[in-house]
């Protein structure tokens, strides 16, 4: 089978038709399903949706059971976590509903960690970490785009002086170079390509 765009997340199984892995949708298989928002709903209090999957979390005085359900814990209501605990050889602890999110120093809140500056983030050499809430995501540097090639999903350069995205003199010549572009005054103006006389 062969799938002219590609499956990110799944896989061809016939001509341009794609088979997603849980939690991707798409023709391409390209987006992040909101478990969140399925019916019946995945999480019995709330939701919080991540990539390619989902986290449940229970409201302050409830702890979240192995099944998503929430269980009324007098301890829990205690304690007054911001999304719920669990109880641990009988001790009580708060929980975070996502690896990028830790609890904060009370014990009771969840602060965001940046993946992206303390390295735990893992992009590709031409992509770039953009930190979220609980979780991060790669972009491709600046000066490249995201583009379907050969079989997969790559950052590709963008050729400025193509697509007119330069910032060149009238009087100069736009060359591409990786990642960025430069501009050289023509023949009988000087200057540094932006501003030529």
């Amino acid at each position: 089978a062969i799938c002219g765009h590609g499956c990110k997340y799944g896989e061809c199984t016939g001509p341009n038709k794609c088979k997603c892995f849980p939690g991707f949708t798409g023709k391409t298989c390209n987006q992040d399903l909101n478990e969140c928002g399925l019916k019946p709903r995945p999480c019995e209090h709330r939701c919080m949706n991540t990539h390619g999957s989902y986290k449940c979390y229970c409201l302050n005085g409830y702890m979240l059971m192995p099944d998503g359900t929430c269980a009324s814990s007098r301890t829990c209501a205690m304690v007054n976590c911001q999304y719920g605990c669990e109880e641990v050889k009988g001790e009580v602890q708060c929980l975070c509903p996502s690896g990028g999110l830790q609890l904060g120093p009370n014990g009771r809140t969840c602060i965001d960690v940046d993946e992206c500056s303390i390295g735990k983030a893992v992009c590709s050499y031409n992509r770039r970490c953009v930190n979220t809430f609980g979780s991060y995501y790669c972009k491709c540097q600046l000066g490249y785009e995201l583009k379907y090639v050969s079989g997969r999903y790559d950052c590709v350069d963008v050729n400025e002086c193509v697509t007119n995205t330069h910032r060149c003199n009238l009087h100069a010549e736009c060359l591409n170079t990786e990642g960025s572009f430069k501009c050289k005054c023509k023949q009988g103006y000087q200057g540094n390509g932006f501003d030529c006389m």
